[in-house]
Formats: C-alpha cells, structure tokens, sequence
C-alpha cells in the first residue's frame, strides 16, 4: 500500500514554492555557515522588511524540508526489507538531518581551526569563503634556486642508487640511459641537460660529477662526496680543464 504525503507536509512545500517563486536571487554554498558581520546578520535594522528576510532563507528552508522528506522516504522504503528497523515520523527525521547538520559544522570548524593553527595568517575571509594570501601563494611556491637544488637531489639519489650496486662506480657514458632521463633535463631550463663526468667513482674527494649548463652566473654542481654547492661558472670551467679526461 502506498503511503501519500500528509496535507501538512503539502502546505509547507507549496508554502517554500511560493516564497521561492517570490525571490528574484537566492544564495546557496556557504563555506563559513556562521556569520561574522553582526550588524547585517544579527540585528534588524529599521529599513530591512520581515518579507525580504523570509525570501533570504526561504530556500534554505525548502532545501531543508525537502531533503527531511527524501531522508524519511528511503529510511522507511529500507525498513520494509528490514523490519527490526523502526519507522521514522517526519518530526523525528527533521530532527535527524538537523542533529547531523550541526555535527557536520563542528567538524568542518574543527578542520577550518586546524589549517588556521598549521598556516596562521594565511587564509583570509573573501564573502563567505576563504582564500590565500599572496604572500602565502609566494610561500607555498619554491623559488627557481630551490627547484633546480631538490631536481639535483633527485638525480644524486639516482646516481648514489646505482653506485651501490656497482662497488661505488658511477655509469659511464654508455651507462647514463640507465638513469631515468627526465632526471638529466634541468628544470626550468627549456629542455637543457646537466652536464656529468664519466668514469667516476663515490668518494670523500669532491670531484666534480655532474654541473648545470651556463645558464646563470653561479651554477648548482654536484660533486662526488654526495656535496651539492653552487660555484660561479668559472670556478666549474677551472676545475673541468685540470680533471682527467677519461
């Protein structure tokens, strides 16, 4: 047998249609559900109509009272199959989805309060969300230097990998297409590679092992202790010409 919505639960959709119907715009997706302007939201003031406040929240209300209906439905649809279940009353699911509602907004509010306590001063209020700063923008972002640094890192953990596994020899140049390739490409440099000496092998003498191309005055280069350093480019060119050409 089927069940039919009671004539009271009819009257307060028509009555969230009509007020729908009424409002030229309505706002929805709240982000921050808690208002911090006291003045707009909490006190009413001489020129705001009661009309105009009910057509603000009138679709809040429908949405609420329609999701409470949708609830009830599938909660009793589920109890016919599942008979120790007990059937709801739309009172009782209303105050379900409003149990949960707030449940929901402490635990956003707890989240919001941690991202605030790991990155304080970063989040700033934009309406009814919450955006970066640009100073946070620039922080969360590495820099070029610090870019090209952790892409030789990657390269040397590469290279120190397969040296373990070679009595501390690095590869030669017919070895180097064993090192995953994108790990040669300097980032940020138009497809240009680091530069690497072959015939090398892991050591506490810092030779030189593989340097950047001249692409700025001073140069990241790795050396053969496990050192990264950053040498002007004549620096790297004296110790090139008095190393042994393999």
């Amino acid at each position: 047998m089927r069940r039919v919505l009671s004539p009271r639960i009819h009257g307060l959709l028509l009555a969230g249609l009509l007020f729908l119907g009424q409002t030229s715009a309505a706002s929805a997706g709240m982000p921050a559900p808690l208002p911090t302007d006291v003045d707009r939201y909490l006190v009413w003031r001489v020129n705001d109509s009661i009309l105009g406040r009910v057509q603000a929240i009138s679709f809040f209300l429908l949405v609420l009272f329609v999701s409470t209906a949708i609830v009830r439905w599938l909660w009793n649809y589920l109890q016919r199959d599942f008979s120790r279940l007990p059937r709801l009353s739309y009172g009782k699911t209303l105050a379900g989805v409003l149990l949960w509602g707030l449940l929901f907004i402490v635990v956003l509010t707890m989240i919001s309060g941690a991202r605030e306590l790991m990155t304080p001063g970063a989040w700033r209020k934009q309406g009814f969300t919450y955006k970066l700063t640009p100073e946070a923008n620039l922080a969360a972002e590495p820099s070029l230097l610090e870019l090209r640094k952790q892409h030789l890192e990657r390269l040397r953990t590469a290279l120190w990998h397969f040296a373990a596994t070679r009595n501390g020899h690095f590869p030669s140049e017919s070895e180097k297409p064993l090192i995953p390739a994108e790990l040669w490409l300097v980032p940020e440099a138009a497809g240009m590679r680091y530069l690497y000496v072959p015939g090398q092998s892991a050591s506490e003498t810092a030779a030189l092992l593989v340097y950047e191309p001249e692409i700025d005055a001073e140069r990241f280069a790795l050396q053969t202790n496990g050192d990264i350093v950053r040498l002007p480019s004549a620096r790297i060119e004296s110790l090139r010409s008095t190393e042994k050409r393999p």
